[in-house]
């Protein structure tokens, strides 16, 4: 875990690789629980002898699901000291380049884009790839902007 005492020491890292989290292994339960939440229920993800037989060989998760474990994998990686707040402010591009087969393990890892002046702090901007453990194309890659107020 990388820690900035506050957002100018932040700014200062713009460009840097920032780190990794650690593995995180998808399981079918967490697609299943996905799915029942979201309402997204394609054979893909639920079917497990369909989808043993498709495409991809297993169920695979959900993008979505993969994209929604950013908040818990990024905050493995940095922290900024001395803020009231950080939010979800967005994303700007969000791309699926490889599924994502039950029981891989995923990790993110980030690049610091930029740290900007906003109306509420701090418009901080990253770029997030989600890779799955011993595959050469990310799950998921998406520049990710979140509001860091002091």
């Amino acid at each position: 875990m990388r820690t900035f005492t506050d957002l100018t020491e932040l700014e200062r890292a713009v460009g840097q690789h920032l780190g990794y989290s650690s593995w995180h292994t998808i399981t079918q339960e967490q697609i299943d629980l996905f799915a029942e939440a979201t309402g997204d229920h394609q054979w893909i993800h639920l079917d497990i002898d369909k989808a043993a037989r498709g495409p991809f060989g297993a169920t695979v998760a959900h993008g979505f699901l993969t994209l929604s474990l950013l908040p818990m994998l990024t905050e493995e990686i940095y922290e900024v000291a001395n803020l009231s707040m950080g939010v979800n402010y967005g994303a700007n591009k969000v791309r699926f380049p490889a599924p994502v087969p039950v029981g891989s393990a995923v990790r993110a890892g980030v690049q610091l884009q930029s740290v900007t002046p906003a109306s509420r702090g701090y418009q901080v901007v990253s770029m997030v790839s989600i890779e799955i453990d011993g595959q050469p194309k990310p799950a998921c890659v998406v520049e990710s902007v979140a509001v860091l107020v002091p």
